[in-house]
Order: C-alpha cells, then structure tokens, then sequence
C-alpha cells in the first residue's frame, strides 16, 4: 500500500481548510435578521403616575 507525500496531506489539508471557510462563510451569510421594532405607543403606556 503506498504512501501518501507529506505534500499530499498539506494539499489535503488546504482542500479541507478551504471548504470549511467557505461553508462556514456561506452560512453566516445566508441569513438576514432584521432587528425587532418597536413600537412608540407601547413605550408610552408604561409612563407611572405617582400619587403621594
């Protein structure tokens, strides 16, 4: 059984390294969260009354 170069496991290497970044990248970029709004109405019905 041959054996592989040292030069064939840095390609390897490469191959394998590359693909992981590109999917990695892939994934985080396929997704486009938008932020929550919110509403000015809700902000304004949590205003306290005091009353002493």
């Amino acid at each position: 059984m041959p054996q592989m170069s040292p030069l064939m496991w840095f390609t390897l290497f490469i191959l394998f390294s590359t693909m992981m970044i590109s999917f990695n990248l892939i994934n985080f970029f396929s997704f486009k969260y938008e932020p929550m709004k919110l509403s000015k109405t809700e902000h304004d019905k949590k205003s306290m009354n005091w009353k002493w």
